[in-house]
């Protein structure tokens, strides 16, 4: 069994909260999608509640009903399906719903005409992400079938939503683009006398970047857990902490001669006479295969190259010719005294966000 063990300070993420509420004069919603990105459903949206979030959303229906499951009795959003959704179960727990196209706008009138308590929907609207989204050619036709289910009874549309393509890129041209599209369609639903309770754009990059994008709600995701999707030009991370930490131990530790071959393929090598590590942890243990050789670990304060390839339940890394490391210390693969998620993106070709959904996969497990 893998000693790789991924820990989740929820303390991290009620304080990175209350800092991105110090950063706007709108509500916040906490994105808790994908098992808060890594770090527990139910976990992240209590630290963020604690932290001062007053919405939480998630993108699948069973998100949002797990944490009404567990005790959350707070607004939320779901906004990820189609028309076969389960309509009847999230009115029942009074979730609010995201409605992307006629056809789920039909769905939910004609469940709400079966005795199923009225919702409360959020229009979102495709203003250039090319993505989820009632375009602004068929938002008419959405307008006026919502009104005209509103008059009936069947809903209440509280909200107009949309998300950004390049928030990540401040000063991308598209930023103020799909603001003037947004603008645009909250201009259509006050013409067709729809009292929207909130209307929201920002994202993690755009809460912290475009206050004037804030509208009466912001809906940062990554930022929550830590990691910014930009980089703070004052470099203070925009006083946010990172909420995951992943650690193994050294199992075994053995002096080796120069030339001698590391791990599959022998692309690692020696130079000298020196000493290796054997990691257990794996890219079964959500440690990428494509980190052999160039992401770092830590032991004891200092870094460590990964030495070849990293296998299905190990990694070896080159200690050196000198050292103090032992059988039984702990290895920091993210962390304050090792490297970041960042760091690991860099150093696989990817982003942050995949890095702790990957290592978090495996706490998922633990915890079923």
């Amino acid at each position: 069994m893998s000693l790789l063990k991924v820990a989740v300070d929820s303390a991290a993420i009620t304080h990175n909260v209350r800092t991105l509420g110090r950063k706007t004069d709108a509500q916040i919603m906490a994105v808790v999608k994908a098992d808060g990105y890594g770090h527990g459903l139910v976990t992240a949206a209590a630290a963020a509640r604690a932290g001062g979030a007053t919405w939480i959303g998630v993108a699948q229906p069973h998100e949002a009903l797990a944490l009404r499951a567990a005790g959350d009795t707070g607004r939320i959003l779901t906004w990820l399906y189609g028309p076969e959704l389960p309509a009847a179960e999230l009115m029942e727990a009074d979730v609010d719903l995201s409605v992307n196209s006629p056809e789920v706008l039909g769905r939910i009138m004609a469940v709400s005409r079966d005795g199923a308590p009225s919702p409360r929907i959020h229009i979102s609207i495709d203003t250039g992400l090319g993505r989820e989204g009632v375009t602004l050619e068929d938002l008419p036709g959405v307008l006026e079938l919502a009104k005209a289910a509103e008059r009936e009874g069947l809903l209440r549309v509280v909200g107009m939503w949309s998300h950004l393509a390049w928030a990540d890129a401040p000063g991308h041209p598209t930023i103020d683009l799909q603001a003037q599209n947004f603008r645009l369609a909250l201009v259509m639903a006050q013409q067709s006398a729809l009292a929207l309770e909130v209307r929201h754009l920002a994202n993690s990059a755009c809460t912290l970047t475009r206050p004037d994008l804030h509208f009466d709600l912001v809906r940062p995701g990554i930022a929550i857990y830590g990691l910014p999707p930009i980089e703070d030009p004052d470099g203070l991370n925009f006083g946010l902490r990172p909420a995951m930490s992943v650690s193994s131990q050294i199992i075994l530790v053995k002096d080796v001669p120069a030339g001698h071959g590391v791990s599959y393929g022998h692309e690692y090598i020696t130079t000298f006479r020196t000493t290796l590590g054997l990691v257990s942890a794996g890219y079964a243990d959500g440690v990428f295969r494509a980190a052999g050789s160039v992401a770092e670990v830590a032991v004891k304060g200092r870094r460590y190259r990964i030495a070849g390839r990293v296998c299905m339940d190990q990694f070896v890394i080159d200690l050196g010719p000198a050292t103090e490391v032992c059988v039984g210390d702990e290895v920091t693969l993210i962390g304050p005294d090792g490297p970041s998620a960042s760091d690991w993106a860099e150093a696989v070709g990817t982003i942050d966000y995949e890095i702790v959904c990957r290592f978090g996969g495996l706490r998922a497990k633990e915890l079923a």
